[in-house]
């Protein structure tokens, strides 16, 4: 018989948090395809067969390209799909037994909840906190889209909603934050050259607008220090895509 559900993971360098991810799901899921990318230097393969997971190793395209490939790995009726800094809390793994068991739901797939982890507190404010994202769906109906940047699922049919929260931690320092951040930030400005798209005088205004919705309208202050980080942070980001649209074209990341 078909695994029940599959565990979808791909990654690079993660072997830090990627043990964490396939632990939670451990009971929960019955198997776990991990996809690592091609170039990692650390012991990711590794770690996750050492956890029993199914191991891929296959060179980066885009993000929607490689988890389409673990989902076309997968055996099980119904694929969640995790990145390897997110992981279930207790009571979505228990929440996802119940919903699996006996006939099965009638959705085509479910939203979870993600609950942000930032500089050792959990941010309830600035525009992060109460995000939800399809990542629990029929295999056999999900179809992973969006090329190099901002990836999602696809399912045909009714979706639905589960209550408890995905625990996400996706930077362990600042350093890690600024890594990535330089990365999302050149594939967002590569994506915007291709489509003709370029730095406009006004873009400029997007760094203090940002900070000033998140940190302010949206509440961010009231998670302390960590939300006016994340505040100042997240109003970069949005300001450096768009002065990276007048950088040369590079190499890829």
């Amino acid at each position: 018989m078909a695994p029940r559900l599959s565990l979808i993971v791909i990654a690079r360098d993660e072997e830090t948090d990627l043990p964490v991810c396939l632990q939670s799901v451990q009971g929960t899921a019955d198997e776990a395809v991990v996809v690592v990318d091609g170039r990692t230097t650390d012991r990711t393969a590794e770690a996750a067969r050492g956890l029993g997971a199914r191991v891929l190793e296959r060179a980066f395209d885009d993000f929607a390209s490689q988890k389409q490939a673990a989902l076309e790995a997968a055996l099980g009726v119904w694929t969640l799909s995790l990145d390897a800094d997110e992981r279930l809390s207790p009571e979505l793994a228990e929440e996802i037994r119940a919903l699996l068991s006996g006939p099965g739901p009638s959705m085509s797939g479910y939203r979870l909840l993600f609950e942000v982890e930032f500089m050792g507190r959990t941010l309830r404010r600035g525009g992060v906190g109460r995000e939800r994202h399809l990542r629990l769906f029929r295999r056999s109906a999900g179809r992973f889209s969006g090329g190099s940047l901002h990836e999602g699922v696809e399912v045909p049919g009714p979706v639905g909603d589960l209550l408890h929260p995905v625990r996400h931690r996706p930077y362990r320092d600042l350093r890690e934050y600024l890594e990535k951040q330089n990365l999302y930030t050149t594939l967002a400005a590569r994506r915007a050259r291709e489509a003709g798209r370029t730095l406009k005088p006004w873009h400029h205004a997007v760094l203090p607008l940002e900070f000033v919705k998140r940190y302010i309208l949206r509440l961010g202050f009231l998670d302390g220090g960590p939300g006016l980080v994340w505040s100042a942070l997240s109003a970069y980001y949005a300001w450096l895509k768009y002065v990276k649209r007048s950088d040369p074209p590079g190499e890829g990341p």
